[in-house]
């Protein structure tokens, strides 16, 4: 296969002339009693209220650019997260895991909740099993409450199923079915989510960036463009809708953008901020704080609920994820499958697309530009074996967004 020769430098500055953004003009009301000049108001009215925002860098997305490939698992409930007490023996399991797409983004509130269930049992150390995104955040509120804690887990930083995932602030993808989302299951979901977004505001501005604010450029083809689907492939189910309702006060709105006023080869395009986790950096923080607190790490694997009543904490944490289909046979749980690439980071790129019906989304993190692939088969498949050329065609889509 030929690699797509990257975009010439004349072609670059000409999209980089055609990124300007037009500066957005406020209307100044003629002062009361007429004394300011006529040529003093013109000039007034015709300077720019705010200066115009720099041109968007554009990504070099070729091929030969991809340095990474990585697949995971979102571990998907229709009833949305499991977080409950259950009695194995006499260990109190607190089980904490099936977030669907929204591990990271829920992190924090999720673990608040299993946090009291935690403190309901007296006791006054905790084992957590799994050491991923809700693990370690169980594992730190725990420690900040005054409680020892020990992480088993068979796999650590950076190979845990967490480390794979894309980094966004999304705490309603693929938490529930509509069909499910009750009365209390949505109070419980925005308690986790508010919870979460306040933790996340206290982490920005610190060194490595582990989370920062990025404009994310929504790109559609106009009214009735729909995205394609294998006839093969597993039905999904219509998921909740939650943050339009729930949370749409937090965080600023996304804003329609008028041609020239973007660079991209869409017909509609909307700016909209949105939080991005840069794993690699911020995973370590999490990890750091923990052990600087006296937490300590077992590598340990578990066949069944029997091997956690063996534990010498007598309340145990259930941070499995996807995990927990096997070890506690719960068949509610489906894989959804998620494929990644990374392309050489771009320190100038601190934009995010999101293509509908194109099956394109791209995030800027430290560790690269991530461009990750939605196809019509991820839903109820577990196969984590990384296809080379999905990755390759939706880089290459990418490039076409450019043109």
């Amino acid at each position: 296969m030929r690699t797509p020769a990257r975009i010439p430098a004349p072609d670059r500055r000409r999209f980089l002339r055609s990124a300007g953004w037009s500066a957005l003009a406020l209307s100044i009301p003629p002062a009361l009693g007429g004394c300011a000049s006529r040529a003093a108001a013109t000039a007034t009215d015709a300077a720019p209220a705010f200066a115009a925002p720099p041109p968007l860098a554009p990504i070099f997305a070729t091929p030969d650019r991809i340095i990474a490939i990585d697949v995971c698992t979102r571990p998907f409930r229709a009833q949305g997260p499991r977080i409950e007490a259950e009695r194995i023996g006499d260990h109190t399991i607190v089980h904490n895991y099936g977030h669907g797409g929204g591990g990271w983004s829920l992190s924090w509130g999720s673990a608040a909740e299993a946090l009291r269930l935690v403190q309901a049992t007296g006791e006054r150390e905790l084992a957590v099993v799994g050491c991923g995104a809700i693990g370690l955040t169980t594992a730190l509120l725990a420690q900040r409450s005054g409680l020892q804690v020990r992480i088993y887990a068979r796999e650590r930083l950076p190979l845990v199923p967490s480390s794979f995932a894309t980094g966004v602030w999304s705490p309603a993808s693929r938490i529930a079915a509509a069909s499910h989302a009750t009365p209390a299951f949505e109070a419980r979901w925005e308690r986790m989510a508010r919870t979460s977004f306040r933790t996340y505001q206290t982490l920005l501005g610190l060194p490595g960036e582990p989370v920062g604010w990025h404009d994310f450029y929504h790109l559609s083809d106009g009214p009735g463009a729909r995205r394609q689907r294998s006839g093969d492939a597993p039905p999904e189910p219509a998921y909740a809708d939650l943050e339009s309702r729930l949370i749409d006060d937090l965080g600023p709105r996304s804003r329609a953008l008028g041609d020239g006023a973007h660079p991209f080869n869409a017909a509609r395009v909307r700016r909209k901020p949105r939080l991005v986790f840069n794993l690699a950096t911020y995973s370590r923080l999490l990890l750091g704080d923990f052990l600087q607190l006296g937490g300590t790490i077992e590598t340990r694997t578990f066949h069944s609920p029997a091997d956690l009543a063996t534990l010498r904490e007598k309340t145990v944490v259930n941070a499995t994820g996807q995990g927990a289909r096997a070890l506690f046979g719960d068949p509610s749980l489906v894989p959804v499958r998620g494929q990644t690439a990374r392309l050489i980071p771009q320190p100038e790129v601190g934009y995010g697309l999101a293509h509908g019906g194109h099956n394109l989304f791209v995030v800027p993190r430290g560790d690269g530009i991530l461009v990750q692939t939605q196809e019509p088969g991820d839903y109820d498949n577990d196969d984590t074996t990384p296809d080379p050329a999905l990755s390759v065609a939706a880089v290459q889509r990418l490039a076409g967004l450019f043109q």
